[in-house]
């Protein structure tokens, strides 16, 4: 996915974009305004103590120094030193005050996108790049926390200390802090309109590197493959492709900051020496002391990082509206399979018996149906294979069962309730499911099956263990149950993870059971044992097993054959061997061992 943003159309605009944009974080920052504020106040009184030193500083030069009176020193050497002891107090105050707060900020904002995440349908996740979705979740995350901890409370104090800098440097005299003045404003304006162009090449940097992330992430996941067919060289070539383009839109970045800090170290250091030359003639005709000369000059020095760093923290206000948008992105994404208002109850007793009556299907956006019409009744306990072309709908109709997705139009029923009228949780209890691709976790075995499930103790685990013959393998591994597998399982053999995959979703004692195919890389040993444990442990529990090879469909009762997302016939394998021309051909096709007939 490439989800660069549009620049706006003109300043104004995006600068009331920015605002809206950040305003959306207040419910978080919210429960954190009050160490928020007092950190505010700790970094205000901390600039403005060392605001205090240039006017103590005035007082020393045209007062003991001038007339030579060095017994009045100590006390206002004194009162400097407590201003700087006091302003690093108080900074130190602000760190403590906001450190927990801003990280619990993010914590929660991690917590809400991750717990987004597990309940947007699974069509959103065919849509995003999960480099994407990483990066969201933390970089983007880091640049909201930095902008609670740092950004806004500086972009505040540092204003007001302006403000306040420009008053004292008018009091002391009018014309040096005219000077000042006079240079500060085309310098806040001209901060303003970098800002402007900044947000949209900051944007554009994080888009890149949730990019950038996706590739890292699949390469690394996918490294086998890679390393078999030799495409490392292809991979790193695209690797390098993209992390050009992120390293020039970095430059971009760098080239906006680095013409602003021009402007930014130009303007002040012409204040400084207008003020010195004004100064200069004012000590010489008398109208300026040295003091105030001093003071001033002191003053501005000082102004020098509030001024200088508006720009700054501007550009790091449009990082964070550019993170903000991206994270609301994901959180704005409709969750489209929830809970209904009033759950409908199964029978005490679940038979199983489910029906597909009608039952029309399109991803969201397409106007291309995948089901048609697809009509079919599996009686309570029996084992139905569903075979059919690549691309015929297979793998949609068995998502259907568990509300993976929902039907477009018509209804999926389990003893005559719709499952939309079901709650999630009591559905995906009575039907367990197994993927064509076995999906493991880096975490114990148990870990695995279980899946954070309390009511599964090891006795269960080790019952699915037994059915999927998978419990002689698992007490082989270096700490039975309790081994952490590795990320993907990628330890383990093919034939090992789908005998996991399976034994997870029989380990519930489920009363309908969806196969996408996980016998696909058992060996013909194996997946005999397998079929006939289920057989025997499974005994009366109803079963759609998609079949993509010939010896699956022997699972079966019945088969039944999807064409062109409908069902075009209904029978037994020997049936439909014997009268049905397409089947046969289909059969023909899959690239596995015929099944005598």
């Amino acid at each position: 996915m490439t989800d660069q943003a549009e620049p706006p159309s003109n300043t104004a605009e995006r600068r009331t974009s920015t605002a809206a944009t950040v305003a959306r974080l207040w419910p978080y920052f919210r429960p954190a305004r009050a160490p928020m504020l007092l950190s505010m106040a700790s970094a205000l009184l901390a600039m403005l103590c060392g605001l205090g030193i240039p006017l103590i500083t005035q007082r020393i030069v045209d007062g003991p120094i001038a007339a030579r009176d060095l017994g009045a020193l100590p006390p206002l050497v004194g009162l400097v030193l407590l201003l700087g002891i006091a302003e690093a107090a108080f900074f130190y105050t602000r760190r403590r005050l906001i450190a927990r707060p801003a990280s619990e900020v993010e914590a929660r904002m991690r917590a809400d996108m991750y717990h987004h995440l597990q309940r947007l349908p699974v069509s959103f996740h065919d849509r995003w790049q999960s480099g994407q979705l990483l990066s969201r979740a933390t970089t983007d995350l880091n640049t909201v926390r930095r902008f609670g901890a740092f950004v806004v409370t500086f972009l505040v104090v540092n204003t007001v200390v302006v403000l306040v800098g420009l008053v004292v440097l008018f009091w002391l005299s009018p014309a040096l802090g005219a000077i000042v003045l006079g240079c500060t404003l085309p310098l806040i304006a001209l901060s303003y309109l970098f800002e402007s162009k900044f947000k949209v090449v900051a944007r554009k940097a994080q888009d890149q590197a949730g990019d950038l992330t996706t590739v890292v992430e699949e390469s690394v996941l996918g490294i086998r493959v890679l390393k078999a067919f030799g495409r490392g060289p292809h991979l790193t070539k695209r690797f390098r492709q993209q992390a050009r383009e992120l390293r020039d839109t970095e430059l971009a970045k760098v080239r906006v900051f680095a013409l602003l800090w021009a402007v930014l170290i130009v303007l002040p250091e012409l204040a400084i020496a207008g003020q010195l030359a004004f100064g200069a003639v004012g000590i010489a005709d008398g109208t300026v002391t040295v003091g105030t000369l001093v003071a001033a000059v002191t003053v501005s020095a000082f102004l020098r990082w509030p001024i200088d760093s508006i720009g700054w923290l501007l550009a790091e206000t449009n990082q964070t509206a550019s993170a903000t948008e991206r994270f609301f992105e994901v959180l704005d994404a409709p969750v489209t399979i929830t809970d209904p208002e009033r759950p409908a109850a199964l029978p005490e007793r679940v038979r199983g018996h489910v029906r597909f009556e009608g039952v029309h299907f399109a991803h969201p956006g397409s106007d291309r149906e995948v089901l048609r019409g697809v009509d079919l009744d599996i009686r309570p306990g029996e084992t139905i294979a569903l075979v059919g072309a690549t691309g015929s709908g297979k793998t949609t109709v068995t998502a259907l069962v568990p509300r993976l997705a929902d039907v477009t139009a018509g209804r999926v029923t389990i003893d005559g309730v719709d499952v939309r009228d079901l709650g999630l949780a009591e559905l995906r209890a009575v039907v367990g499911t197994a993927f064509e691709e076995p999906i493991l976790f880096s975490a114990s075995v148990t870990e695995n099956i279980a899946l954070g499930n309390h009511d599964v103790g090891e006795a269960r685990v080790r019952e699915a263990l037994r059915v999927a013959r998978a419990e002689e393998f698992v007490d082989a591994l270096p700490w039975g149950l309790a081994t952490r597998i590795g990320e993907q399982g990628l330890s383990l053999s093919g034939g090992q993870r789908q005998r996991l995959a399976l034994a997870r979703a029989v380990v519930g004692h489920p009363a309908v059971l969806v196969l996408d195919d996980p016998l696909s890389a058992l060996d013909v040993h194996t997946e005999a044992e397998v079929e006939a444990a289920l057989h025997r442990v499974l005994k009366g529990v109803t079963a759609l097993v998609v079949a993509h090879r010939p010896s699956t469909v022997q699972l079966a009762d019945r088969v039944a054959m999807l064409v062109d997302g409908r069902i075009a016939a209904v029978g037994s394998h020997r049936e439909l061997l014997a009268d049905n021309e397409e089947y046969r051909h289909l059969l023909s096709t899959m690239e596995d061992e015929e099944v005598p007939a």
